[in-house]
């Protein structure tokens, strides 16, 4: 990933490892083996020949005062229609989302979009309203970068979502310059402290602070955007780590060492579909019995939820509450009049 970083690139097409060079050796200048180098995205030379056939003012004409032209997103995640956008510069997220994209899957609320690949921010349902645009972007705490988009759902977790790019982007630095590679390590193992359960106070601060030195301080634009996932995480779901930190509770129900699951006795019908599906054989309860879950053996696989009949609804998933206690041996209740028989 950090060879797409144009000096890392030059390095690597001669041959030897992917790392960015000082910025004061400029590539028109001194380039690949040594000689000058002009290096652009495919995107850009692909606007090239338009603009020679239709001319600059044709393409000045689309986009914003600061922004010209179009973008090519790829729009992914939790939309209804997914795939490659391309829409004139300063169209409104909403749009993209909503109308190009149909809306969220399943009925279920935004939460969040992601823009600009593995190093860009979370911009949340308040600024779906912002054009997209350069500067625009940047000033939300994200980019456009190589035009990701990935939208996400009420069912998200944020922190999540944070740690995953920052797993990613650490495994991808090339480890050069000490900020971008000690402060994507010291930032990935706060994250899954704080996903685990082991998160304390002290920690959000502490992520910010490794935030901005890695923006101020990092040799290559991966380690300057490297933190935006985590920055603008906190800055608009602050309340998601901190019910993760002080509460022991993953709101969006993600985390595994920070759920349970429990079968309810008023909903279960002894279906048995769980007890199949259970790869630790955890859940109890014969024929007419109230499944039991147990807690000990239980490794939060999720694979009770996931095939539990949805007229049922049985199983249901907790954060940061305890676990109602059933008795073995309860037995369920009886089908009302006119209702079905559970296939098993």
């Amino acid at each position: 990933f950090v060879s797409g970083e144009s000096s890392a690139l030059m390095t690597a097409i001669e041959g030897r490892v992917g790392e960015p060079r000082p910025k004061y050796i400029r590539t028109a200048v001194k380039g690949v083996w040594n000689k000058p180098s002009n290096l652009n995205n495919v995107e850009t030379w692909a606007n090239v020949p338009l603009i020679i056939n239709n001319g600059a003012d044709w393409y000045t004409n689309i986009g914003t005062d600061k922004s010209k032209g179009t973008k090519i997103f790829s729009l992914v995640g939790k939309v209804r229609n997914t795939g490659l956008v391309e829409v004139p510069m300063g169209v409104s997220l909403r749009r993209i989302i909503f109308d190009i994209g149909g809306g969220i899957r399943g009925n279920k609320k935004f939460k969040a979009v992601q823009t600009g690949g593995p190093s860009g921010g979370v911009i949340p349902e308040s600024l779906l309203e912002i054009p997209v645009d350069y500067d625009e972007l940047d000033k939300v705490g994200s980019m456009m970068g190589s035009g990701g988009m990935i939208v996400m759902d009420e069912d998200t977790c944020m922190v999540d979502v944070a740690r995953y790019y920052i797993n990613f982007l650490s495994d991808e630095s090339c480890g050069k310059c000490v900020p971008c590679r000690e402060g994507l390590r010291q930032a990935l193992r706060i994250l899954e402290n704080i996903c685990a359960g082991r998160g304390k106070e002290g920690d959000i601060e502490l992520l910010e602070e490794l935030g901005s030195f890695m923006k101020d301080a990092s040799l290559c634009a991966l380690g300057q955007t490297a933190a935006n996932p985590v920055l603008s995480t906190i800055k608009y779901f602050r309340g998601e780590y901190e019910a993760h930190i002080l509460e022991k509770k993953c709101p969006a129900k993600v985390c595994k060492e920070l759920i349970s699951f429990f079968i309810d006795p008023e909903k279960c019908k002894a279906c048995g579909m769980c007890v199949k599906v259970c790869p630790v054989d955890a859940i109890s309860g014969g024929k007419g019995l109230v499944h039991i879950i147990d807690q000990e053996k239980c490794v939060k696989c999720g694979s009770c939820f996931t095939v539990c009949p949805d007229k049922f609804n049985a199983v249901i998933k907790l954060s940061g509450e305890p676990v109602p206690e059933v008795a073995p041996g309860t037995k369920i209740k009886k089908k009302a009049k006119g209702e079905k028989k559970c296939k098993k």
